[in-house]
């Protein structure tokens, strides 16, 4: 009686087991998200039209500021207002016109880039968040900080005479 209680209970747990590993999912299998939907796009907003997105400092001396300025036109049909502008960390340093650039007019966003401390490459980002038809607008520096020389050692040593 033993032998046929532990030979019948054996084969329910086996069972079991092997029906646990076919279980189906009570939910769907989730779907692939739908495309994004493009932003429809003011096409009676102010447009930027820059001189230069990215700019190329080359090699700066660490130390100076590393100074630029991003020239544009307004070549919308609407006035342009920045909001805001941000430089990608607190060593690049965005100023912009805080007055509605006018259609055909140009303004200036002027990017203070701190060298000090900073040996080697430069690629910074300026994110600029407007009422234009591109915005964010995104501006890049580029360069290679160069160090400064090294102040010459003074001599330790006392002279003899």
């Amino acid at each position: 009686m033993k032998k046929v209680f532990i030979t019948l209970f054996c084969l329910s747990m086996t069972t079991l087991a092997a029906n646990a590993q076919n279980v189906k999912p009570s939910a769907p299998a989730p779907s692939a998200p739908p495309p994004p939907v493009a932003a429809k796009v003011d096409e009676n907003a102010g447009k930027f039209e820059f001189e230069e997105t990215v700019h190329d400092f080359g090699e700066v001396p660490e130390g100076p500021l590393a100074e630029t300025d991003f020239i544009f036109k307004n070549v919308g049909k609407s006035p342009i207002t920045i909001q805001e502008a941000h430089g990608s960390c607190g060593c690049t340093v965005p100023k912009w016109p805080q007055t509605p650039i006018l259609p055909g007019k140009k303004g200036v966003i002027h990017v203070a880039y701190t060298s000090k401390g900073r040996v080697g490459p430069i690629n910074k980002t300026v994110t600029i968040n407007s009422n234009a038809q591109q915005s964010p607008m995104v501006l890049q520096i580029r360069g290679n900080v160069k160090a400064a020389a090294a102040p010459a050692a003074t001599e330790s040593a006392p002279k003899k005479n």
